[in-house]
């Protein structure tokens, strides 16, 4: 076209990068969300799978993680939150919570967030915790305080009473493997690899796939419906 543009070179956009702000793309919706929450590892570097099988993991093996709350309706990432691998997932769901403004109905998630501060973080947003509660768990508040159980013993007064697989069916617990359908299509269309080598350029570069995979679910998803025979 015969027009002269300015081309940054590589290690201009490589610096940059780590200061470039990523806002998730997401359909609007009426009523409150139901929010499903989950995380996973990606590679940063190291030795190859196979030589990691053969002769154990590297020192030089490492990971980030990536936590993700998805609404269970759309699948679209809501979301998203990129840590070390040192952090436990518990410790970032106010993080979570607090990136998403709109009104939240239910917020489902694994037994790894079975804290009394999850359940109170959730609470805070006017929503149900939906959190299945580890087997050897025990009731935290023996007897009604202010006449209302906590959440956490509501549920596993209800398993107790209906067994998991039951309290499961009737909570909706089964829809937070949205969340790991999520998971599952982020690693199968970007890798399970970060190419960045510096922390807020790796949170940057996660942020980037996931406001992509939005873009993609918003575009590619059919409607489905039942119909009648």
């Amino acid at each position: 076209m015969g027009i002269e543009l300015p081309v940054p070179d590589h290690s201009t956009l490589s610096r940059r990068l780590g200061q470039l702000s990523i806002e998730l793309p997401v359909s609007p919706k009426q009523g409150a969300r139901h929010v499903v929450v989950d995380s996973t590892g990606v590679k940063v570097y190291g030795e190859g799978e196979w030589k990691t099988r053969q002769h154990g993991v590297s020192k030089r093996r490492t990971w980030r993680k990536l936590h993700l709350g998805v609404d269970e309706a759309t699948g679209e990432i809501l979301a998203a939150v990129a840590t070390t691998n040192d952090f436990h997932d518990g410790e970032v769901l106010t993080d979570m919570l607090e990136a998403i403004d709109e009104s939240l109905e239910q917020v489902s998630t694994d037994g790894a967030y079975d804290h009394c501060h999850c359940y109170d973080e959730i609470a805070a947003k006017g929503a149900k915790a939906v959190i299945p509660p580890r087997k050897d768990a025990v009731i935290w508040q023996h007897g009604n305080r202010k006449g209302k159980l906590h959440p956490r013993d509501e549920n596993l007064r209800s398993i107790r009473k209906q067994g998991r697989k039951r309290w499961k069916q009737d909570s909706g617990y089964h829809r937070r493997s949205i969340a790991e359908t999520t998971m599952f299509r982020f690693k199968t269309i970007f890798g399970g690899n970060l190419s960045a080598r510096q922390f807020d350029n790796q949170a940057v570069e996660l942020f980037i796939k996931c406001a992509a995979l939005n873009r993609m679910i918003q575009i590619a998803k059919p409607d489905s419906y039942e119909v009648e025979a």
